[in-house]
């Protein structure tokens, strides 16, 4: 049985994009004044694990293939930290309107996440 084609994600993979430049903002932005090594961390995290792990046929370049749930929960760690570091860092109406981004760029992946959970 042939497999299915990967969803057209332009669109999501902007919003995607949109929230993974707020979680590597504000997720320093949120720990630099309690830790600057922890901060300095979370951005190699939300960065590295992302560039480092993919699923195959999702990414042109696949260095450590992993599952799509995998790449699920990366992407759901990037929209957490996102979400909870604006709360914490930014004025309560930014934070507000990274909430929204945030699930918007969930609802638009919900097509990818499936492909990605049939690989």
């Amino acid at each position: 049985m042939p497999s299915e084609p990967r969803p057209d994600d332009r669109v999501a993979s902007v919003f995607r994009f949109a929230t993974e430049l707020v979680a590597w903002v504000a997720t320093p932005w949120a720990l630099a004044s309690s830790s600057v090594p922890l901060a300095v961390l979370s951005v190699i995290v939300l960065i590295g694990l992302p560039t480092l792990f993919s699923t195959p046929g999702d990414k042109r370049h696949v260095i450590v293939a992993v599952p799509g749930f995998v790449t699920i929960l990366l992407v759901a760690l990037q929209v957490a930290a996102a979400v909870a570091a604006a709360w914490v860092a930014w004025h309560a109406f930014a934070a507000a309107l990274v909430s929204v981004l945030a699930v918007v760029t969930v609802v638009l992946e919900l097509p990818r996440w499936r492909w990605l959970l049939s690989r």
